[in-house]
């Protein structure tokens, strides 16, 4: 996951129904404008009728203000659903995060190593055990406990500074509360999780365990968005690794947190990076 120092470029995220000519139009406007495509992807669910793409080109002489004009015009017609951002454009990120440190600490030390391209303001917790490891990073820590069970107050709480904080996306690092509808609803597409296990098997708070009582000769880990339906959101990454009988419940969390780092860091780079579009509860994570 390194990340290589380079001219500033443009991205441009496009879903549609299916047509002839879409990339030829697409292309053909951007080389009007001076555009100087570094890397194109694209691709197309023939059962849905539905067509993605993934643009990015460097912005040296390129006409952004004429090209966003005429493209909108284009766009409407072609019933284009379209994102365009900037690489220099760093989103705000925040984390949530409970008593479990592995995937915090990837996530900073990967920030710190300037491998995420974004900043991260704030992390929030319902306990103080990872203020030590916020300080080491030098990341504002706060800590907002749910009280007697009352989760309206904390994510209030939680919303405030959220929104003080301009916040783009939310990482939750095994952050072991589950979110309201509300609080998902002012996020829509924008909260990522990570859970213990190859979703759909084993959902819920326990899938170490579940595995273990199974006998599973696979376990993984899942990253995904967040929807009102628990673990049910559009999956972006997952993985596993093997296991045998020999493996105790011990060896299976051990192998699995290993497994939650990567596809939680994964995710999170693909959507600062404009690789992922989303549709029908799935996704498609572009090259």
């Amino acid at each position: 996951m390194s990340s290589l120092p380079m001219s500033p470029t443009a991205i441009l995220l496009i879903d549609c129904p299916d047509q002839k000519g879409l990339v030829a139009t697409i292309s053909g406007l951007l080389y009007a404008h001076s555009a100087n495509i570094l890397h194109a992807d694209q691709h197309v669910d023939a059962k849905a009728g539905l067509f993605f793409m993934r643009l990015e080109w460097a912005l040296n002489d390129f006409r952004m203000e004429e090209f966003q004009r005429e493209f909108s015009s284009i766009a409407a017609s072609l019933k284009l659903r379209w994102r365009l951002q900037l690489s220099s454009s760093k989103p705000s990120v925040a984390i949530l995060v409970s008593h479990y440190p592995h995937c915090l600490a990837d996530l900073l030390h990967r920030y710190r190593a300037h491998e995420l391209a974004c900043t991260i303001p704030l992390i929030i917790s319902n306990h103080s055990d990872m203020e030590p490891l916020a300080r080491f990073y030098e990341v504002p820590f706060h800590h907002i406990p749910v009280i007697s069970g009352d989760k309206v107050a904390a994510e209030m709480a939680q919303l405030k500074l959220l929104e003080q904080h301009r916040v783009d996306l939310i990482v939750l690092a095994r952050y072991m509360q589950v979110l309201s509808s509300d609080f998902v609803a002012r996020y829509p597409g924008r909260i990522i999780n990570v859970h213990h296990s190859f979703l759909p098997a084993f959902t819920g708070a326990k899938p170490y365990h579940g595995a273990f009582a199974r006998g599973v000769k696979l376990i993984g880990a899942t990253s995904h968005y967040v929807t009102d339906i628990l673990d049910d959101g559009p999956i972006i990454e997952q993985d596993v690794t093997r296991i045998s009988h020999r493996d105790q419940l011990e060896n299976l969390i051990e192998k699995g947190r290993d497994l939650e780092r990567l596809v939680l860091a994964r995710a999170v780079r693909w959507h600062i990076e404009g690789r992922i579009l989303r549709y029908a509860n799935k996704t498609v994570i572009f090259d």
